[in-house]
C-alpha cells in the first residue's frame, strides 16, 4: 500500500540579512573605504602631495592639478582653494566645487603654542607683501593665514618659512592640526606649569609622521599651564590643562572630546593627572585611540566628540590605559575656576623674570604683512625677540623692560593695535567669512570692524568684559555657540521681504568651567545691517536689568525672550 504524501510544512518566513558595515573603525576590521575622503586618502596619503606640488603643479598651472589632490590631499599642507570672487552667499551651496574654486589658494602657516621669534614674524610679513597681495590674518588657533596664493609659488614659500623653523605641515586636512598653547608659556607669574616641552616633543614625535597621517577627520589639541584656562581646552579633542595636584605637585588635567561645528560639544574630563614628560605619550595614546576608533563611515560623525559621546570617559579611559598606554594613570583634581574674566592677555604684565610682556588688539584678527613686519621691528627696537599669537586673534610682545613699555605701547597704538582696547575691540572675532571662504553665506570681517566702531560710539561707557563672534556659515569656526552673543551667518528676509546677509542669533555661551553653549530664541534673526542696533539694544537691555556683578551669559540664560530680541 502506498505511503500517504505528508503536507509539507509551512516554510519559515526568511529575513533580509544585510551585512553590517558599522562605523568604518579600523580597529574593528572595517578598512573598506566608506566614503571618498576615505577612499582618496587611501589610494594615496595626504603627505605625498607635496612632492606632486613641487615637482609637477608648480611648474605647469593650476589646471594640471589633479582634483583629489586640489580638493583633498593638498589640505595635508595648509592649502585651500579659495572663493572665486563675485559668487554671493545664496550660492554657496548649490554650485559645485570647481564652480566656487578661485584658482588661488589659502595658505595657513602653523604656529604650535602661538611661539614666534621676530625674525620668523618678520619673513610671515615679507612673504604675505611678496606672495599674497599683502593679506594675513591671525586665526583663533594662533595660526596665520595667507591668501591669493598661486601654486607657482609655493614651493618658494615652503623655503623661505622652513629656513626660520616654521612650516605649513598638517595645518588642515585629516591631521593632528596646530597644537595651541598659552601664549605666555614659561613667563607669566601665575603660570602653573608650562607646556612649551610637550608641544615640542609631540611636534617631533607626531607632526608629519605618516603613523597619524590619516585619521578620520582633524584633530584639535591644547596644552596650558595656565590659571587663566586661556587656550579653550573645552572644545578641542584633546587638552591638557594645568592643575596642582596635592600629592604630585604641577602637571596637567585630561580632557577628550570636545568640538563645535553644527554639533557642539563640551570635553568631558577624564579625571587624570598626567606630569609633563608623560604628555607626548598620552597625546599619542589619545590620537591613536582616534585614529583606530573614530568613525570613518559618515564624515558628519567623523570626529572624535561622538566616539567619546558614545563610550563615555570611564570607557575612554580604560582602552587609553589598556590598550594604548599599558598602564594605569593616577587620580587627579579639576582645574580651578579662573580669577580673571579676559583670557587673552591684552594689556601689560609683569612677567616672573620682572620684565613686561605687551598684549594688544588687532581688528577682528585682519592685519597685514606690512604691520607684521612693523611688529617685528618695534619689538625688537624696544628689546624683544619674541612674540606670540592668541586663540582670541590677538598678539603679545614678550620680554620688554619696564622703561621700554610705554614707548611701545605708544608705537602700537599708531599702528591702530591698541592695548588698551574697549570691550568691543577686545571681545570681537570673526572668521574668514564669504570674502575668501567657499562655505561662507556672508561678510564677517568688514562686519565685525564696523560693529566696533558703532559700539563704541553707541555704548562707550560700556565696561563690562563681553564676547562677540561673528561665523560666515553654521561651521562654528569663530566658536559661535560658546560667545556671549554668537551670530551664525545665513540669508535672512528683510522688511520688504528680500533676501539679505543676516545671522541667526546665540546668546549667553560661555567657555571656562561654566562652559555652555548660547541660547537661541525662537525666530531671532537680524540682518547685517541691523546688527549694530540690534546688539545695543541688547546691551543697554543687560545694563539695565543685571544684578550686581551679574555676568552677560548669567543673563541672557534668565532674560525673557522679548528682552533678548
Amino acid at each position: 500500500m502506498a505511503a500517504t504524501p505528508q503536507k509539507p510544512a509551512a516554510a519559515t518566513p526568511r529575513r533580509k540579512v544585510s551585512r553590517h558595515r558599522g562605523e568604518g573603525q579600523w580597529a574593528a576590521g572595517h578598512f573598506t573605504p566608506l566614503n571618498g575622503n576615505e577612499q582618496f586618502k587611501k589610494d594615496d596619503d595626504g603627505l605625498n602631495v607635496r612632492t606632486r606640488i613641487e615637482t609637477i603643479y608648480s611648474k605647469r598651472g593650476f589646471d594640471s592639478i589633479d582634483p583629489n589632490d586640489l580638493r583633498g590631499r593638498m589640505r595635508w599642507w595648509g592649502l585651500y582653494t579659495q572663493r572665486k570672487p563675485g559668487i554671493d552667499g545664496g550660492k554657496t551651496a548649490i554650485l559645485e566645487p570647481e564652480e566656487l574654486d578661485d584658482s588661488y589658494f589659502m595658505l595657513r602657516v602653523r604656529i604650535d603654542g602661538g611661539r614666534l621669534t621676530t625674525q620668523q614674524l618678520r619673513v610671515i610679513g615679507e612673504i604675505s607683501q611678496e606672495f599674497a597681495r599683502g593679506t594675513a590674518d591671525i586665526t583663533d588657533r594662533q595660526n596665520v593665514q595667507y591668501h591669493w596664493i598661486r601654486i607657482e609659488d609655493v614651493p618658494e614659500i615652503w623655503n623661505r618659512l622652513e629656513a626660520v623653523g616654521l612650516s605649513t605641515t598638517e595645518a588642515c586636512g585629516d591631521t593632528p592640526r596646530v597644537v595651541i598653547g598659552s601664549p605666555v608659556a614659561g613667563i607669566a607669574a601665575d603660570e602653573i606649569i608650562d607646556g612649551s616641552p610637550a608641544i615640542d616633543e609631540i611636534q617631533r614625535r607626531i607632526i608629519g609622521n605618516k603613523a597619524f597621517s590619516n585619521l578620520p577627520r582633524k584633530f584639535k589639541s591644547a596644552i596650558s599651564g595656565s590659571p587663566l584656562l586661556d587656550v579653550a581646552h573645552e572644545i578641542n579633542d584633546v587638552a591638557f590643562v594645568g592643575v596642582n595636584h596635592p600629592e604630585h605637585g604641577p602637571g596637567f588635567d585630561l580632557w577628550v572630546g570636545g568640538g563645535l561645528s553644527t554639533n557642539p560639544k563640551i570635553g568631558v574630563r577624564l579625571g587624570t593627572w598626567v606630569p609633563l614628560d608623560e604628555v607626548p605619550d598620552v597625546y599619542e595614546g589619545v590620537i591613536s585611540i582616534f585614529r583606530d576608533y573614530g568613525y570613518r563611515r559618515l564624515r558628519t560623525r567623523a570626529r572624535l566628540k561622538f566616539l567619546v559621546a558614545d563610550w563615555g570617559a570611564e570607557k575612554f579611559r580604560q582602552v587609553l590605559e589598556d590598550e594604548y598606554l599599558k598602564r594605569k594613570l593616577v587620580d587627579g583634581p579639576a582645574p580651578a575656576q579662573p580669577v580673571e574674566r579676559w583670557r587673552d592677555h591684552v594689556g601689560v604684565h609683569r612677567q616672573k623674570d620682572g620684565r613686561f610682556y605687551v598684549g594688544f588688539a588687532p581688528r577682528v584678527g585682519r592685519v597685514d604683512g606690512a604691520t607684521l613686519t612693523k611688529i617685528a621691528e618695534l619689538a625688537e627696537a624696544h628689546g624683544s625677540g619674541r612674540v606670540r599669537t592668541t586663540v582670541e586673534q590677538k598678539m603679545i610682545i614678550l620680554d620688554v623692560e619696564e622703561a621700554q613699555v610705554e614707548s611701545l605701547a605708544e608705537a602700537l597704538e599708531a599702528l591702530d593695535l591698541t592695548t588698551k582696547p574697549s570691550p568691543f575691540r577686545r571681545g570681537t572675532m570673526a572668521c574668514t567669512g564669504i570674502e575668501y571662504c567657499k562655505l561662507a553665506i556672508v561678510e564677517t570681517k568688514a562686519r565685525g570692524s564696523q560693529l566696533i566702531d558703532e559700539l563704541e560710539r553707541r555704548i562707550p561707557d560700556f565696561d563690562e568684559p563681553i564676547t562677540i563672534n561673528i561665523n560666515g556659515c553654521p561651521n562654528a569656526c569663530a566658536r559661535i555657540q560658546v560667545a556671549d552673543i554668537g551670530l551664525k551667518g545665513q540669508l535672512v528676509l528683510n522688511d520688504q521681504g528680500e533676501q539679505v546677509e543676516g545671522f541667526q542669533v546665540h546668546l549667553g555661551g560661555a567657555l571656562g568651567l561654566e562652559a555652555g553653549f548660547g541660547r537661541k530664541v525662537r525666530g531671532l534673526k537680524v540682518t547685517s545691517e541691523e546688527l549694530p542696533d540690534y546688539v545695543e539694544r541688547v546691551l543697554k537691555r543687560f545694563q539695565d536689568e543685571r544684578e550686581d556683578g551679574e555676568r552677560f551669559a548669567t543673563w541672557a540664560a534668565r532674560a525673557s525672550e522679548e528682552a533678548l530680541s
